[in-house]
């Protein structure tokens, strides 16, 4: 704590110095030589405030003690997301969720999801991929987060989806999701309200039951708590992935459209832990 103060104050005294000497000279000197006098005690200031830090360890220890601070912020920000995952996000359920793969994995996948995402439609098959290769250890849990200008093709083609899954159970479910994506153009209009019924008709479902389902918005609030989890967990945009290890608890943030390479290195940490 002294040497600090002793470097501080040796600055002061340099400083206060050189301002002296500056109003002397102001006094004695033209206006022309005032302002040459004046730009070489501003230099003379530098060079000596400059050499007195150097001399002492009192630059040294402010730079490290800067460098600290950023460390620890970053570090903050990056467990934040994760520890507000591992808070908030819903426990996977094999009765209130649409799971892809084991249900028993150790690893969850959870992906808040818009049908009329661009980057949702580009993540389905990595998603589909990370199961695959795990063979049992990952499955992927599907939830609604329809962003708001997607809106309301995103809103009524999740409804839609929780139709098929009312009618025809986790596999229909999972057949629709992936028929939306491989046909939509995303982006709002990608794919036509009026056709939702018809692709279940597709898919080996009722038509009259889907319509009626369709049209009553008894999904509605199912589509909504998925959100409102999601929003609450952290999820911004879409798609919002949590990988979380069901044993310990522990989640990891990750989300974006990732490609395969960086889920697995996520995973394979998840699964040490």
């Amino acid at each position: 704590m002294m040497k600090k103060k002793t470097g501080l104050w040796a600055v002061a005294l340099v400083i206060g110095a050189v301002f002296i000497a500056a109003g002397w000279l102001s006094a004695q000197e033209s206006p022309r030589g005032k302002v040459n006098n004046e730009e070489k005690l501003v230099q003379q200031i530098t060079d000596n405030v400059m050499e007195e830090l150097r001399k002492g360890d009192f630059l040294q220890k402010e730079i490290e003690t800067g460098i600290k601070r950023f460390i620890q912020k970053q570090q903050a920000q990056t467990r934040a997301p994760d520890e507000k995952a591992e808070k908030y996000v819903r426990p996977v359920s094999v009765t209130a969720d649409h799971i892809f793969g084991s249900p028993d994995a150790e690893i969850s996948l959870i992906e808040y999801s818009d049908f009329e995402c661009p980057f949702c439609k580009r993540f389905h098959p990595v998603a589909k991929e990370i199961v695959e290769i795990y063979k049992g250890k990952v499955n992927w849990v599907y939830r609604h987060f329809p962003l708001d200008f997607h809106n309301p093709g995103a809103q009524k083609e999740a409804e839609a989806s929780e139709c098929a899954a009312e009618l025809g159970g986790n596999e229909a479910f999972w057949k629709y999701a992936d028929r939306i994506y491989k046909d939509t153009r995303s982006n709002g209009e990608g794919f036509p309200i009026s056709k939702l019924t018809p692709l279940a008709v597709e898919i080996g479902l009722d038509e009259k039951l889907f319509a009626e389902c369709l049209d009553s918005g008894r999904h509605t609030a199912r589509v909504q708590a998925d959100f409102d989890n999601g929003a609450q967990s952290g999820v911004r945009g879409t798609p919002g992935n949590i990988l979380l290890n069901n044993k310990t608890g522990k989640a990891k943030f990750v989300p974006g459209a990732l490609p395969i390479a960086t889920l697995r290195a996520v995973v394979d940490q998840l699964l040490k832990k």
